[in-house]
């Protein structure tokens, strides 16, 4: 008699009885085990190392940026025609020192300082996403650098810093902050020097390096300018984060005599972790006939500034 072949539904069910007979030995073995005392022994996954942060952009290069805003020539040279400016931004960087790699920079005043108070009272006013755009837009075709610069009024710091977050999570993004420009209430913008704190610097550090932990971003440029003693307190409460590269950009005006001994005066208060920056301004620096200094002696000053900005 010919033995009756199993069909293909039948050879299924048999594998899945042996599986489970095979599971439930497993599982009485193991039961007997740990009755005996003896613990079984646990594949244990090795937990992958994490990812190397993307490179600091400030590890290697040189910063060399233009500042300016949309219809505001008296800010800077990145307005109007803002390929224009580009092309001029690389004529400036092309007469820097070969050897050390540069960085372009568009310095972008996001949030602008008023003297009348607005609708709510704060003495500024952010530009639309759209000028966002137009100026990183800038930034990518130079393979450089936007940084969103902050004049607050009579605003905090972080408040205005956090209304841009679609955009510092870019990897390209960072922010300038200018406390001349932060005022207390009862003053009004322009009638006196404004200031801020080291603890606030501080909060928006703290906030940048939670930004690029989360987005897995290179180290955000945090730059913070400073025009006299007064503007900055007790700047030794800016702290040192993981994903945050300061720099402290000193303002001074006026003649390259005059910019070195202000140079020499706000950098006995940098914190060791923050780099130096330094500001030139086209009409400021020359209104008495002095010429404007070269990038051949802003690098010769000490500490070597990390970012030169032109307004």
């Amino acid at each position: 008699m010919v033995p009756k072949t199993a069909s293909a539904a039948e050879r299924t069910l048999d594998r899945r009885l042996v599986l489970i007979a095979a599971l439930a030995g497993l599982a009485t073995s193991a039961c007997g085990a740990r009755r005996a005392g003896r613990a079984l022994a646990v594949p244990v996954t090795a937990t992958p190392a994490p990812p190397t942060p993307p490179p600091n952009p400030l590890e290697k290069n040189l910063l060399v940026g233009f500042c300016g805003a949309p219809g505001s020539p008296a800010l800077g040279r990145m307005t109007g025609d803002l390929a224009a400016a580009s092309r001029e931004l690389r004529q400036r960087i092309r007469a820097f020192p070969a050897g050390r790699p540069v960085t372009p920079v568009v310095e972008l005043i996001a949030t602008t300082v008023h003297r009348s108070p607005g609708e709510d009272g704060m003495y500024r006013s952010r530009c639309t996403e759209e000028t966002v755009r137009d100026y990183l837009d800038a930034a990518r075709a130079l393979n450089g650098l936007l940084l969103l610069n902050i004049q607050p009024g009579r605003a905090d710091f972080l408040p205005e810093v956090q209304a841009y977050e679609r955009w510092l999570t870019e990897p390209d993004v960072g922010v300038a902050l200018d406390p001349e420009w932060a005022v207390e209430p009862g003053v009004v913008p322009g009638k006196k020097f404004g200031r801020t704190t080291g603890d606030e610097l501080d909060g928006v550090a703290r906030y940048l390096g939670g930004l690029a932990e989360a987005h897995r971003l290179p180290a955000k440029v945090m730059v913070y300018h400073q025009v006299a003693s007064s503007v900055v307190r007790d700047e030794e409460l800016l702290l040192a984060h993981p994903g945050v590269a300061p720099v402290k950009v000193v303002d001074g005006i006026g003649s390259a005599a005059a910019k070195k001994a202000t140079w020499k005066t706000l950098m006995t208060t940098r914190p060791d972790h923050v780099r130096p920056g330094f500001k030139l301004f086209f009409d400021e620096d020359t209104r008495r006939g002095a010429a404007l200094m070269t990038p051949a002696e802003v690098l010769a000053l000490t500490p070597v500034p990390a970012y030169v900005v032109y307004e």
